[in-house]
């Protein structure tokens, strides 16, 4: 073996191990309790002294309760992320509890920033998404099934049963964020110019006039 060839081995040897070894795969501590208060913020929040942290701090009772359905789209989302409940900083998961009328919706959104999955607790669930070829997959789920949505795709359930239906999702992320396609368009601050709407949906503008009154624009 030559001594380039010797050199140039070991330096793919010295990158391959900087590669792997750039970070750590898992946490350094027990638990990072959010200090949601701090000035600093970067991708995250810094841990609450330990010596601050109670059983409190493991604990959320949020999702114990029905959410507020009476609104446009007769549902309500309960989200317990590191936002509501400080405990799951840095672990990577987070919960909704999302509650549904009768014919209400979780109209169509996206999650940037996490895959979900979801079993149905009450009721039927339309669930459906749609995939980045623009392929429509649904299907009608009663109580005790389950779904999953890819990351960031398109999805939304509702509900087609005859009272209340009630799910619980989860997702690989402390803030998974979310992006609600009706609002986004119809309600975003400063507003999309209705040009751009009116184009973009193949409408006069008069009708996104009418759509962005329904949302308060």
């Amino acid at each position: 073996m030559t001594s380039s060839t010797s050199r140039f081995l070991s330096f793919v040897v010295m990158v391959a191990l900087a590669y792997h070894c750039h970070c750590d795969p898992d946490m350094l501590q027990d638990f990072c309790i959010a200090d949601l208060n701090a000035t600093t913020v970067i991708n995250g929040f810094p841990c609450k002294p330990v010596s601050q942290v109670t059983s409190n701090d493991f604990f959320f009772n949020g999702l114990s309760r029905e959410g507020s359905t009476a609104n446009i789209f007769g549902s309500n989302v309960t989200a317990a992320n590191v936002l509501s409940f400080p405990g799951l900083n840095t672990l990577g998961i987070s919960m909704n509890r999302v509650d549904f009328t009768p014919g209400g919706i979780n109209p169509p959104h996206s999650h940037p920033r996490a895959t979900e999955t979801g079993v149905i607790i009450k009721g039927e669930l339309l669930v459906g998404f749609i995939s980045t070829s623009n392929v429509f997959y649904s299907k009608v789920l009663k109580a005790g099934e389950m779904f999953v949505i890819p990351k960031g795709l398109v999805h939304f359930q509702q509900n087609v049963g005859s009272g209340k239906a009630q799910t619980i999702t989860a997702f690989n992320s402390q803030q998974p964020g979310v992006v609600v396609v009706s609002l986004a368009l119809f309600a975003a601050q400063p507003t999309i110019p209705n040009t751009v709407l009116a184009k973009t949906f193949q409408v006069d503008e008069r009708v996104v006039l009418d759509i962005k009154s329904r949302f308060g624009s």
